[in-house]
């Protein structure tokens, strides 16, 4: 839902694995574009909801080391448009449902994002990423609300270290890691950019360095690292709430690594032009 959670989508199908996408696309020209770029990345179409309502803008803009800042023109856009009555537009079996961004705290679709997760949470995989964009939501309080909220119902919780700070300032991340685990979150994870990633499960902590790269932009690395972290999980048969669960330490740090792997070469392309799984290590 949104152009972030539409990356890890991309993300998915590029590593080999199915991808559905679960939103809403506008009928105009843009629209148009945006369901071509999902056919042809072999992203399932089944769920989508089609309306007239305008495509939502999101303009990019990058610092000189690359960073980006965004802008986005959503009020009323296409993408904020599913309700729960959309629900039943998804199949009975879903291994994982991704959430992220400003979907999670608009409306109407924040309240279908919330009905879909207390209807699934107990039989497939919960994701989230925070994904802050204060210029579509300016209040901290409403973005921790959410994080929250969420965390008692994800199994995997992945933050940027600029999302951690500016909702968390002076916070200690392990603190909040344990925190989050005694909400019932199983799989913790803190990218921190250049620095590499650091996960918690209820095995303990890890750390892992990114590989040295030269950094073109960092656009779509966060969502490639949720993406390859859903593949990794699934590739080692622990996408599922039980699986989660299980998860020891070493495969964290296994998985974390391949993600900041697949996460570098993200930053080595202009945009977010995600890896394929032949440019990854074939054994996670």
């Amino acid at each position: 839902m949104g152009g972030s959670p539409l990356n890890v989508a991309m993300g998915v199908a590029r590593l080999g694995h199915p991808a559905l996408f679960f939103g809403g696309l506008s009928r105009d020209f843009l629209g148009e574009r945006i369901e071509r770029t999902l056919r042809a990345e072999g992203i399932s179409m089944d769920a989508v909801l089609h309306c007239d309502a305008p495509t939502t803008l999101s303009l990019v803009g990058l610092d000189a080391q690359g960073v980006p800042s965004y802008r986005f023109y959503g009020h009323g856009g296409a993408d904020r448009q599913l309700r729960p009555e959309h629900l039943d537009r998804l199949p009975a079996e879903v291994a994982a449902f991704h959430f992220g961004s400003y979907a999670c705290v608009v409306e109407p679709i924040a309240a279908t994002i919330e009905a879909l997760v207390e209807q699934r949470r107990h039989r497939s995989v919960i994701a989230y990423d925070p994904n802050v964009r204060l210029n579509v939501e300016p209040d901290l309080a409403v973005w921790r609300q959410r994080v929250d909220w969420m965390a008692s119902r994800s199994h995997l919780l992945k933050l940027s270290d600029e999302d951690f700070e500016r909702l968390y300032p002076g916070a200690s991340p392990d603190g909040m890691a344990r925190h989050w685990q005694a909400a019932g979150v199983s799989l913790v994870m803190l990218t921190r950019g250049g620095e590499g990633a650091v996960a918690w499960t209820r095995e303990g902590r890890c750390e892992v360095s990114a590989p040295r790269i030269s950094v073109v932009d960092t656009v779509g690395a966060g969502d490639t690292f949720q993406a390859s972290t859903l593949v990794a999980l699934a590739e080692l048969g622990r996408l599922s709430p039980l699986g989660l669960a299980r998860l020891t330490l070493d495969e964290a740090t296994r998985i974390a690594a391949f993600a900041a792997g697949a996460a570098a070469i993200t930053c080595t392309r202009r945009g977010p032009d995600l890896p394929h799984r032949a440019q990854l290590p074939a054994q996670i």
